[in-house]
């Protein structure tokens, strides 16, 4: 099967609304196509219902139920059961009750902070809690939503479709980010994402310390067997895609360690699932249990200072903090620097403190 990009848009199959009564012998009237999948000539057969699961990996196997039983999920034009076995070839589509509004965006008067820009990109430092992309239960109040009214208010039109992004950061993650203007920009920039000759570095909080100073993280990444809100290491390979993260010690604070990181591969919560991997679960990330103090040490004092240090950072503790790409017009190589976000430094500073007295 082919997907759209890597760091898919989170979005569920179905409306909020249930659909199971919807009537399926008007011919689907009133129905909209929200996903068209022509099934790899490689694929081994498999039920309809799982196939779905792993290709739109965030949605739950009770709402993909749903929509086959409400005969929405269409294959070479015919309504399947969910024990449908999809086989090479096959074209499915699944249709919902209202309209994709993915498509649909609205432009919203949205402080955002740019830190360059010209006729053919915008490069933003994104605050964290900003959702990126519309979606699932963010369908306004997103960056995308934002670049679209300052681009409207600037008498901006662009030949692409949509708002051109390249890359995506999580909800919780800060730091740069480069959109295209144009459909020209967007392939340029897209090719050196691709190919990763961009220069990016996060920079991340992570609990305990790292015995090492510098080191590398390997293992396939794909879904968590289990958990479908987390990525998970596949050591053998037997699963997800190849990925590699370098790392670098910046500072020490005995029971959290600051690190530097570079990305070989761009996989969906690549540092987040690498770092939980080898038992250095990002600061307060609550996705991946990272929201609770470190194990062994139940000093009252601490744990108060935990929580106090939760309180200055809500937020897994990770920021896209370099951001180079070669032009795609001047073809000259740009480099920003996205500044630590205050909620960063000011738990710095904290750890700093405790560590001292």
């Amino acid at each position: 099967m082919s997907e759209d990009n890597e760091d898919f848009l989170d979005e569920e199959l179905l409306d909020s609304n249930s659909i199971e009564n919807i009537d399926i012998d008007e011919e689907n009237k009133g129905l909209y196509e929200h996903l068209n999948i022509t099934v790899d000539a490689k694929q081994e057969p498999l039920r309809i219902d799982k196939f779905l699961l792993i290709y739109r990996q965030n949605s739950s196997r009770n709402k993909i139920s749903q929509t086959c039983r409400a005969g929405n999920v269409i294959v070479n034009g015919n309504a399947v059961k969910q024990n449908y076995r999809v086989k090479p070839g096959d074209q499915i589509s699944v249709l919902l009750t209202h309209p994709p509004r993915e498509n649909v965006i609205i432009p919203q008067n949205i402080p955002i902070n740019i830190v360059y820009e010209d006729d053919d990109l915008i490069v933003v430092d994104k605050e964290a809690g900003m959702v990126v992309h519309p979606g699932f239960g963010n369908w306004d109040g997103t960056l995308v939503n934002a670049l679209a009214y300052h681009f409207e208010q600037n008498g901006e039109k662009s030949d692409l479709d949509r708002v051109g992004l390249v890359h995506r950061i999580d909800k919780d993650t800060s730091g740069l980010l480069v959109i295209a203007k144009n459909e020209y920009a967007l392939s340029f920039l897209a090719k050196q994402f691709f190919n990763r000759t961009t220069k990016r570095l996060y920079w991340a909080f992570v609990w305990g310390n790292l015995q090492e100073d510098e080191g590398t993280i390997r293992g396939h990444i794909g879904r968590h067997p289990k958990n479908r809100m987390q990525m998970f290491v596949y050591e053998d390979g037997s699963q997800g895609k190849h990925a590699v993260t370098h790392y670098k010690v910046l500072e020490r604070f005995k029971y959290m360690t600051w690190v530097e990181c570079k990305l070989e591969t761009g996989r969906t919560h690549q540092i987040r699932a690498h770092f939980k991997h080898i038992g250095h679960t990002l600061f307060n990330d609550e996705r991946y249990e990272g929201h609770t103090p470190l194990r062994g040490v139940n000093l009252p004092k601490y744990k108060q200072f935990i929580k106090n240090v939760f309180e200055i950072l809500p937020r897994h503790a990770l920021h896209a903090h370099t951001l180079g790409f070669v032009h795609p017009t001047t073809k000259k190589e740009l480099y920003f620097e996205s500044p630590m976000p205050k909620d960063m430094t000011d738990a710095v500073k904290k750890w700093r403190n405790y560590l001292e007295n």
